[in-house]
């Protein structure tokens, strides 16, 4: 994890402090095994009464952050932007050694013969890490929203539910904001779903005034030009919450708890079981491949 230093910056002591909380909350995330964005260290520090929660605090962390890093005071690594990413091919050194990842990558279907099919759909592309590392030990699909779901995309997914037919049911776990768009794009989900002819429980299990009440999350005034705010205003107040303030632990176990209840638990160790044979004999093919080979050839 490294801290290394490009400029020589001189930092007031309120500055230092808070460079120092920074670096408290990323070692909390990272003994958690979770990675962070610059949204999510912001809404730690609001959350436990650091900083105030405006537009002009979060750029002000934001570039005390930048010049963190350029200082060596915080990890180049630690806080990631997942909208830009460099792609590139995976390679080997020897044949046994990509016998051996396949051994990590070799998954069979937990979901096979289940009664119901499952997906998990999240409405922030930043909070892709925190679900998908639940999500790939249930070994269940999960998608970002990014927002409103385009229409290629959501009829694309009701082709998929529709597959499913063959299921006792099929269910999109929905997270997102408590604002006037994030509690609409639920029933957007629902309703395009319904229009494309599948048959999906659409189940919004966060962000929700349940549990806005009990991990009071930091609010937000809500957007007067967001054209649905006059209805969420009527019902919920002029405040509204990010899915992104909660702790990470608390969206995995939500996520968890909703999966599993829809899950036979005894088939899904079945394969488990299955999976782990298969592993142990691909690991035996790559420590005898040279006999594997002369057996071949």
């Amino acid at each position: 994890m490294p801290k290394i230093q490009y400029k020589d910056v001189r930092f007031q002591s309120k500055s230092l402090s808070l460079i120092s909380l920074v670096n408290e909350v990323i070692d909390e995330y990272h003994a958690q095994g979770y990675e962070l964005t610059l949204r999510q260290v912001y809404y730690q520090l609001v959350a436990r009464g650091y900083i105030p929660n405006n537009e002009r605090s979060y750029k002000n962390l934001g570039n005390l952050i930048n010049d963190g890093r350029l200082a060596g005071l915080i990890d180049w690594y630690a806080i990631i932007d997942r909208t830009r990413n460099l792609r590139n091919n995976s390679h080997w050194s020897t044949p046994e050694s990509v016998i051996s990842s396949a051994k990590y990558s070799y998954m069979l279907d937990r979901w096979k013969n289940q009664p119901n099919y499952v997906e998990v759909w999240v409405e922030k592309d930043a909070l892709i890490g925190i679900v998908s590392q639940i999500c790939r030990k249930l070994d269940v699909p999960h998608f970002s929203c990014r927002g409103y779901t385009s229409q290629s995309e959501m009829w694309s997914a009701a082709q998929r539910f529709i597959g499913q037919d063959d299921r006792e049911s099929r269910t999109i776990i929905h997270l997102g904001d408590h604002d006037p768009s994030g509690i609409d794009m639920t029933r957007d989900i629902q309703e395009r779903l319904e229009l494309f002819g599948a048959d999906v429980n659409v189940k919004r299990v966060a962000l929700t005034m349940e549990q806005i009440e009990q991990f009071n999350p930091p609010p937000n005034p809500t957007k007067l030009s967001d054209a649905r705010s006059s209805g969420y205003i009527r019902q919920y107040g002029h405040e509204c919450w990010e899915l992104d303030a909660l702790e990470p632990q608390v969206i995995t176990n939500l996520i968890n708890n909703e999966v599993t209840a829809l899950c036979d638990i005894d088939l899904f160790e079945q394969i488990e079981d299955k999976e782990e044979i298969d592993k142990e004999n691909i690991q035996k093919i790559c420590d005898n491949y040279a006999d594997v080979i002369n057996y071949l050839g």
